[in-house]
């Protein structure tokens, strides 16, 4: 490796090409990237006291093909967003001055000097060349060709940016010119024979701040192959994704996907910042080679564009898809990923995954609804494949909805139905997600409900008509105040500025009105007198049995669902496998047993060989029964654990059985309350060791 630090002009003068490989990532610096360079080349160009400003570094290999020309193009490891950016704003500038010449800058210079090759032909005229969109964008800037079809947007919008900025700065021209002269990059110089490029990119991006995930992810699989098989499976797998997302959601979703696709593959929910480590780890234990991961990828990415991006091409698919997007929570993607990859495998029909799809979307809902926390959702989601039986496919699913236990629970029909009828609606996230799914359930043929605005019957208006308080009678505040954002109180209508805070029998009767509606949502409403407490109470009452049909809970008989029912409570192995526990340190033990397992319905108890687990999800502390004492492990870090007496060991570097890192001795039942709160902690650890919504 040669590294020195030097003139950035230099360094493109001086280089015949720089060639971006297919494996880096698409142009992507932004119009404040671009603007904070600008500003930095002023304040270079505008004071004498700056001699240079460092832009950071181009890392480069050349590419290692011999040609009789003796042309000698080099690989950019690193730095081609500053390199591109740059090129760019030579571009502008060269534009911008044509015949004059400014601080030794001239049109002709910079094209001859910076931008082109021009003794030589083809692409081998452009000292740089960018990946497929980009390079065909930028290629029409420099060639002053029309701008392609499928043209590259940061690319355009930039060089726009900087041709505005010129224009705008025509008395700072010199000192842009002498700010650009100023800027300095570190030049290294990678041999091949010595230097793994691969390693030295990971250090130089090893922060997770320049690259995305996925950016890094596709060097990896790329950045070892042969010139020739990088190029073909680029073509064929990895541009194809890159087009099926589109630029923007490229940028914006791939690091997303990448994750839920380790979840599908290893079970495993990685940080968001280390998918990248984790997809090695992945990649180096697999079996196959790289074009079969490369190919699995990009199935997934078709799959997760389809679901989450919205380019599902079957209509009642497509509905189902947009639906579920709209409760916003990622967490399922796994899930519908695995379900997904088995329809197009033909393992389930598509009415199975329709099904299916809205089963999710209702579990999601009704505990949106009854308000129960989303953060353990991540965990019901990345496991939910290993409960599915492929031969019973549908009846998996839906036995392991049921059989979910409380804290990951499918709310019942009276707790989602009593829930629904008290809950604040109107400032609820998903306001116009529930009232569109009700309006438009059962319906062949949709209604546009984004055309329609939400409605409140009772007006918010404090201060209330006369008309209006006499409907309601004497407590027509607190009326007011109870069911102004419930359920029996919303709707849908074309005619909001109209209606205002006209009485109801006004907005009944007017042209347009409740009763000549024709939606579903105000059915029945031309026949109500008065809007009163009772008449919202009735509405709200025939909304909420609409809404379990809407959001319906599976239905299986109860000897199905008993086959399905987790039967890991005693393991393979009984309490008397554990001699210790006798006498003292028996009646300790039931002790703590009948504290531990009213912690929360989902707590099971497994007996093991060597300790006796306590499990929710995953074990959270196990009992090992000692002469005298019960040795309890708890599985939490020992710098979470809340332990004001200090009776707690930290036992993370000490070979020990069990689970977890933090170490406890029960030795007398007065203690058995104080051992269950420091079990609670790790229980509850683990039962919100999520991500919400």
């Amino acid at each position: 490796m040669i590294a020195k630090a030097t003139p950035l002009l230099n360094l493109i003068k001086n280089s015949e090409q720089f060639i971006i490989p297919i494996y880096q990532r698409s142009y992507s610096w932004t119009e404040t990237q671009c603007l904070q360079l600008w500003q930095d080349i002023i304040r270079a160009g505008t004071s004498d006291k700056i001699d240079s400003h460092f832009i950071g570094s181009v890392v480069y290999i050349e590419d290692g093909q011999y040609q009789i020309s003796g042309f000698t193009p080099v690989l950019v490891i690193d730095g081609q967003q500053r390199l591109t950016t740059t090129i760019l704003l030579l571009a502008a500038l060269a534009n911008k001055l044509e015949s004059n010449d400014i601080e030794g800058f001239t049109a002709a210079k910079i094209k001859n000097y910076y931008l082109l090759n021009p003794e030589e032909s083809n692409e081998q005229q452009y000292k740089l060349l960018l990946t497929k969109t980009d390079k065909d964008s930028l290629l029409s800037i420099i060639g002053d060709h029309p701008k392609p079809k499928e043209f590259s947007y940061r690319i355009h919008q930039n060089y726009e940016h900087f041709q505005r900025l010129l224009n705008e700065s025509e008395k700072k021209l010199e000192a842009i010119c002498r700010g650009i002269r100023k800027l300095q990059v570190v030049d290294v110089s990678l041999d091949r024979t010595y230097d793994n490029p691969q390693l030295i990119f990971e250090s130089m991006n090893s922060t997770g701040l320049a690259l995305s995930q996925a950016d890094l992810i596709r060097n990896y699989v790329l950045m070892g192959l042969k010139p020739k098989e990088q190029t073909r499976l680029y073509n064929d797998y990895w541009r194809e994704m890159e087009i099926k997302f589109g630029q923007e959601a490229y940028r914006a979703e791939f690091d997303k996907f990448m994750r839920h696709y380790l979840i599908v593959k290893t079970g495993d929910i990685p940080n968001i910042n280390k998918v990248y480590e984790s997809f090695k780890a992945f990649s180096i234990n697999r079996s196959g080679d790289m074009e079969s991961l490369i190919s699995d990828l990009k199935n997934f990415a078709d799959y997760y564009c389809n679901v989450a991006l919205g380019k599902e091409e079957d209509k009642k698919l497509k509905e189902a898809f947009h639906d579920l997007r709209e409760l916003k929570v990622e967490v399922v993607y796994p899930f519908l990923l695995e379900i997904y990859s088995d329809y197009v495998e033909k393992v389930l029909t598509k009415e199975e995954l329709l099904q299916a799809v809205r089963m999710v979307e209702s579990y999601v809902f009704r505990r949106t609804v009854c308000s129960i926390p989303t953060n353990s959702m991540n965990k019901t989601f990345a496991t939910f494949g290993k409960s599915l039986k492929k031969d019973r496919y549908l009846e998996s699913i839906q036995a392991h909805f049921l059989n979910l236990p409380s804290y990951r629970r499918f709310p019942h029909n009276e707790e989602f139905k009593r829930d629904i009828q008290l809950r604040d609606l109107y400032n609820f996230r998903n306001r116009s997600f529930w009232l569109r799914r009700m309006e438009n359930f059962d319906r062949k043929e949709r209604v546009p409900v984004e055309q329609y605005t939400i409605e409140h019957i009772l007006p918010q208006n404090p201060a209330l008509s006369a008309q209006w308080q006499n409907d309601l009678g004497q407590n027509w505040k607190e009326v007011q105040e109870k069911y102004l954002h419930t359920l029996g109180n919303l709707t849908l209508t074309g005619y909001n500025s109209e209606y205002q805070d006209k009485s109801f029998s006004e907005k009944r009767d007017m042209d347009g009105g409740f009763a000549q509606s024709p939606l579903k949502l105000n059915a029945g409403l031309g026949q109500v007198k008065i809007w009163d407490e009772e008449a919202i109470k009735k509405r709200t009452e025939r909304l909420a049995e609409v809404a379990l049909q809407v959001w319906n809970i599976p239905e299986l008989p109860k000897d199905i669902l008993a086959v399905y029912k987790s039967k890991e409570t005693k393991g393979d192995f009984s309490l008397s496998d554990h001699p210790q526990l006798k006498g003292e340190t028996l009646k300790l033990f039931e002790a703590f047993q009948k504290e531990i397992m009213v912690l929360d319905d989902c707590v099971e108890m497994e007996i093991r060989k060597l300790y006796i687990a306590f499990k929710a999800e995953t074990i959270f502390v196990d009992v090992a029964p000692q002469k005298n004492s019960l040795k309890l492990t708890l599985n939490i870090d020992f710098g979470q654990i809340q332990d004001p007496q200090r009776l707690c060991r930290d036992v993370t570097d000490i070979g020990h059985w069990g689970n977890g890192n933090v170490e406890f001795i029960l030795d007398n039942e007065s203690a058995v309350s104080y051992a269950v709160s420091l079990a609670r902690q790790a229980l509850e650890t683990q039962l919100g060791n999520g991500e919400a919504e």
